[in-house]
């Protein structure tokens, strides 16, 4: 069966609403058969990926973000960071990007990030003086924000992909964690620096600072401050791997939030954990049939053809880079993050080698532009759950985060072109 047939299929039966493994597998599946191969090695592709023990991470964050989210912990996050920057000049507009950012790279969810702290910054932004516009645009844009920190799912998600394929050069999750430090904090210093510029003549109070503020913030959080030290000391120390890290981010977050801040009463844990584990079961089992998606791809050198094909029309890599950019973008508008992931990471990381770039590399630019496509016009995610958050049309949010979307396209062009801020810090 040749390829272009296989692509009809896959579109046919995502046009009919099937599942998305479902259509994974049943791709998998008729190519191995028309390729006269066994289908046993659809259990074998499986079973490989049960044996990553970095798998195990996945269902741990997920939990512990779902814990989070659930509590008061993103309120506290907000008061925490506001008494340290908040006296700046156009302070309260960083503390909000450094809070979502925050957020999101624990809770791995862009859309849980708006509706958990988008009641609290939105208001807290107008009352402060910014103005309706430009709160709108600053919350439904930064919902995003983080997917490039640790302990980010995605970033968890492309690692074990980019393992499983086994080509190019090896790619740690601690790699990938260290990678994506400098391309994150240059979107936000980029988006608060714009937010200052753009606010400079605005008559914006600014808060005072005060040690007593401080002292309350600090003892009403004293119990999650430890975990940024937790995630980034334990990995970057050597102390944990990833799976350990994540096991104990899970422990302490079910700890401190059922039994010393008592938020969670132990009857809604049931059902957090359902979810929590509905989501890392749907993202596990899109994952492994989507393996064997990619073995068959590999076997039937789809790649390669599809890199001559590319080759024969694009032969810069600059060019590419811009293509690739173009792509993404577009596919974070219309896929969410776990499935682009698992769907194209397969199709165009072997490309992308072809062309000379790192694979870790690779997934910070993927990354970078799916967090830019889930506000991107006219069906980014994030437009659709702030629309209904801020009960506003979702026209005014295209025309409110457009601003911001240029900030971080200009970042997105230093992330892609300039290698070393997401290299510089790996091993040689």
């Amino acid at each position: 069966m040749k390829p272009y047939l296989f692509a009809l299929i896959l579109g046919l039966f995502a046009i009919l609403g099937a599942p998305l493994f479902a259509v994974i597998l049943a791709v998998a599946m008729l190519g191995f058969y028309y390729s006269g191969i066994d289908l046993s090695v659809i259990a074998v592709d499986i079973y490989r990926l049960s044996d990553t023990s970095v798998l195990l991470s996945l269902p741990l964050f997920t939990f512990a973000g779902y814990l989070l989210g659930e509590s008061n912990a993103s309120q506290r996050l907000v008061r925490l960071t506001q008494v340290f920057i908040g006296w700046i000049p156009g302070g309260f507009a960083i503390v909000a990007f450094i809070a979502c950012a925050m957020f999101t790279a624990f809770t791995g969810a862009s859309g849980v990030t708006i509706v958990a702290l988008g009641a609290l910054l939105y208001p807290a932004l107008t009352q402060a003086g910014y103005g309706e516009k430009f709160s709108l645009g600053l919350v439904t844009s930064s919902g995003s924000l983080g997917l490039l920190f640790p302990p980010s799912l995605p970033l968890i998600l492309y690692g074990i992909i980019v393992q499983q394929m086994n080509i190019g050069k090896a790619v740690a999750i601690v790699d990938l964690f260290i990678a994506g430090l400098l391309p994150g904090l240059l979107m936000l210093v980029m988006l608060s620096a714009w937010s200052f510029w753009t606010n400079r003549k605005t008559p914006i109070p600014l808060t005072e600072f005060s040690f007593k503020s401080t002292q309350t913030a600090i003892r009403e959080a004293i119990w999650e401050i430890p975990l940024p030290v937790f995630v980034l000391g334990g990995i970057y120390g050597g102390f944990f791997a990833v799976s350990e890290v994540a096991a104990v981010t899970a422990l302490y977050v079910l700890v401190t939030e059922v039994l010393i801040y008592r938020e969670i009463h132990p009857k809604k844990l049931l059902p957090i954990i359902r979810e929590s584990m509905m989501v890392s079961g749907g993202i596990l089992l899109i994952l492994g049939v989507s393996m064997a998606s990619t073995s068959f791809l590999i076997d039937a050198e789809v790649p390669m053809r599809l890199f001559k094909m590319i080759q024969a029309h694009v032969t810069e890599k600059v060019v590419f880079l811009i293509l690739l950019n173009l792509l993404l973008l577009l596919l974070g508008a219309i896929l969410d993050i776990f499935s682009a992931l698992v769907l194209m990471v397969p199709l165009i990381l072997p490309v992308a080698l072809n062309y000379g770039i790192h694979p870790v590399h690779m997934g910070i630019i993927f990354l970078a532009n799916m967090q830019i496509g889930y506000f991107t016009p006219p069906v980014g995610m994030n437009l659709f759950i702030a629309s209904y958050r801020f009960k506003k049309p979702v026209v005014e949010l295209y025309r409110a985060t457009i601003p911001f979307m240029v900030v971080l396209l200009v970042a997105l062009l230093l992330i892609t072109y300039l290698p070393g801020l997401s290299l510089v810090f790996l091993k040689k």
